[in-house]
Parts: C-alpha cells; structure tokens; sequence
C-alpha cells in the first residue's frame, strides 16, 4: 500500500491562499477517482478539489474555516500499490472560467513515502460525540430544530460530510431515543431561555466581513441622502409593462434607476471610477459596468451589470434577472462578479427611509436606493398624495468633493422625476 499526499493546488490568477469551507470526506472514507473532496474559497468563487486517486483517507489537512496556502497538505490518501520514495509535489490545477459552477481537474500528484504514523486533523464525525466534544456542525434550520425537540447535538449521530448534522440525523434520533421533556412556560406563557450560539464566521461571510472592513478602513466615506417624487415614474413603469410586459418581460424599478445612474455618470464622470490609493492613480471609466448589490443564502454579492450604458430598459432587466439567479444558486462566475466601476444597492421594500451604504472597494460612489412611501406633499399650494422614495448615497471624500456627489445625485433625481428625459437623453 502507498499513500498520496494531495497538496493545495495552484488556482491561477495569482492567488496564494484559499479558505477551505466544507469537507466532503473523513478518515476512514473510501473514496473514487474524481470524487469530490472538499470546497475551498477564492476571493469570489467556490473551487471542489476532486480526488485524482482511489483509495481510503487516512487525514486532513485543516479545519473548516482555515485558510491554507497553496502547496500546503490537504489530505492524505491510502492507495494501492508501492508507495514512491519522496514527498509529494503539489497537484496543479487547472480551473475552468466558470469556477463556481465547474468541477476543476487535478492531475495525480507523485505519490509520497509510507510514513510510520499518519495523524488524523479531524475527528471521525460519525460517531456520536461525548457532551464533551467541540460544536457540532449543523445548519441553522438543524439546530432550530433540534432546540424545539429539546435534543442535544452533541449526543447526535452526524452521517453528512465531515461531520455535518442532517435533519435525517435528527429523525433517526428521535426515533430511537425520543424527544426531551417540553419547556414549562411560565404563568404568563414565557419561558426563560439561556440558550446560546457561537457561529464561525467563515466562507463567503468572512470574504464580505473582510471586504466591509476594508473599505471602512481605507475610505472616508460621506453619505448623501435626498428624497425623489418617482410618482411619474411608478406611472411610466405600469404603462410599459401593460403594454409591453408579454413580450419583453416585466420592468422593475431597478432597469430604470440603472438608466438614470447611466445618463448622470454623463454629466459626473468622477463618479464612476475606481480609486487605487497605493498608486495614487484615479482610473475614470467610460463605460459603466453597473455592480447590483444582490442578497443571497451565502450573503451578499455584487454581480456586475456590464456596459449598462450600452443596454435598453428590457436588456438590462434580462441581465440583471439573469445575474441574480446565479448569484443565488452559487454559480456566478469571476469575471461575473468582478470589474465593476459604481454599484447599485437596494433592499426594495425593507429599504428603510435613510441608509448608510458602504462603498464597494476601490469604487468611490455606491447610489443606495430605498423604499417607495405614500406621503402628503404640497404642490401648488394643496396637499396631495405622493409617491416618494430616498436616494442615500455614499462617496470617497478622498477623490470625489461634496458638490460632485449632490450634482451626481440631484441629476439622478431629475431623471427619476422626468422620466421622459430617460429616452431623450
């Protein structure tokens, strides 16, 4: 029997280090040529590192959450045959453009010397571990769950990969041991709960927790608020998806607000830009490649809208439609998700009436976009009935002075206002 050690492959495009944020194996696990192994992290994409050999892993390199370097030991596998003298070279890999979505291909590495004692980096997960034991690994809708049951993970049998709870598991446990006995409210039906939760902030949450705190630390930002009549527009977009609708497909505000940004960057072109601060060089782009700010079940993600300026109404829906569902099903591509020279953020009908949005570094402007409200507004000297909405932009003061960020804004505003002016201009 020979042992390959599989080391951190090479991704490409100049990346060191990667952050390992799901195994797919455990000691002891048999596994097949291609198999997948574990997922690691880039700055944007999700990479599977698969199995080049066939064998039964003896151990692993680290834990969820650690970030490794490229070259470092990821797992060790016992395989058929003499083992070759010599520590193994790292695999080389090579990934398709669409990182994300495809599963890369590493060529076998030389297989390394049987050592004498291989230490196991994890645990076997599948057994039940003892109250003792660290955090069980479990998904947030797993242990809701398990706290309604009253059962403890820790005394739960994990059958996922590398020692995730599933809700089987759960079941199966009741099943054989039942549930605990139901919490006793109070008189007035409360009940005390001292019940806590420590989640590790790994993954896509670190990458964004990084990036926020970057671009807090490095930019100074001010934000710019004003509030917008869109009662025009709101009229135009029904009267376009009425006549329109079935055959282009349905007009949120966003495509519109898009064309607006588009037509002021015309008039503001500091605004669009991306600042690098160790040069000391500003880059002003002509074209508008439009970051939407766009929440997923892994967190938030900036796909780009690329050559907004370029695109109708109906071409930028379709995009952005487009973009947001393979943010969402975590197959977003890098060059997806990279690039972009201005961001759009908006929480729709959460959006609030004033936020503070952080600018997507190295941008200098990110337009916050937030909710419609009905409200009473005197024009011509009655009141009337209104709907209204608030821009809360943010700006780099470094590069980008107060009365640029209110012309930019103010010129968003009059195209919102004037929504005839979107086709004219």
């Amino acid at each position: 029997m020979g042992v390959h050690v599989i080391k951190m492959p090479d991704l490409g495009e100049g990346i060191t280090e990667v952050e390992l944020v799901a195994w797919r194996v455990k000691p002891g696990d048999r596994v097949a040529e291609d198999q997948v192994l574990a997922d690691v992290m880039t700055d944007k994409a999700t990479v599977e590192i698969p199995s080049p050999v066939v064998g039964q892993v003896l151990a692993l390199g680290g834990e969820v959450g650690q970030v490794l370097a490229v070259g470092a030991e990821l797992i060790r596998i016992e395989v058929a045959g003499a083992a070759t003298p010599g520590a193994a070279a790292p695999s080389v890999l090579t990934v398709p453009q669409d990182a994300a979505a495809s599963r890369p291909v590493v060529p076998a590495p030389a297989p390394a010397s049987t050592p004498t004692s291989i230490p196991t980096s994890i645990p076997d997960a599948s057994a039940a571990p003892s109250p003792s034991a660290d955090r069980p690994i479990a998904s947030p809708a797993v242990r809701r769950r398990a706290w309604e049951l009253g059962i403890d993970l820790q005394q739960v049998a994990a059958s996922g990969a590398g020692g995730r709870i599933l809700q089987a598991d759960l079941e199966a446990h009741v099943a054989a041991h039942g549930t605990a006995p139901p919490v006793v409210a109070g008189p007035r039906g409360l009940a005390q709960r001292n019940d806590e939760e420590k989640v590790p902030v790994v993954g896509l949450r670190r990458r964004i927790a990084q990036k926020m705190q970057e671009s807090k630390r490095r930019i100074p930002h001010f934000t710019y608020v004003e509030e917008v009549d869109v009662t025009e527009l709101e009229a135009l977009r029904a009267r376009l998806n009425a006549q329109w609708g079935a055959q282009r497909g349905h007009l949120t505000l966003l495509p519109l607000l898009v064309r607006a940004v588009v037509l002021a960057v015309r008039e503001f072109p500091q605004v669009n830009a991306r600042f690098d601060d160790e040069a000391g060089v500003l880059t002003r782009h002509g074209a508008v490649h439009l970051g939407i700010a766009t929440q997923t079940g892994a967190g938030l993600m900036v796909p780009v809208l690329r050559h907004a300026e370029a695109s109708d109404l109906w071409a930028s829906a379709a995009e952005i439609a487009r973009l947001a569902a393979v943010a969402r099903a975590g197959k977003a591509t890098r060059d997806e998700l990279t690039g972009s020279t201005l961001t759009l953020t908006s929480l729709g009908a959460l959006g609030g009436i004033v936020s503070t949005p952080v600018i997507n570094y190295p941008e200098v402007a990110i337009v916050g976009v937030n909710r419609i409200v009905e409200r009473p507004v005197m024009r011509g000297g009655a009141v009337v009935a209104r709907q209204m909405m608030n821009l809360s932009s943010s700006f780099d003061h470094r590069v980008v002075d107060g009365q640029v960020a209110a012309g930019f804004v103010q010129a968003v505003r009059s195209y919102l206002e004037a929504p005839a002016m979107l086709f004219v201009a």
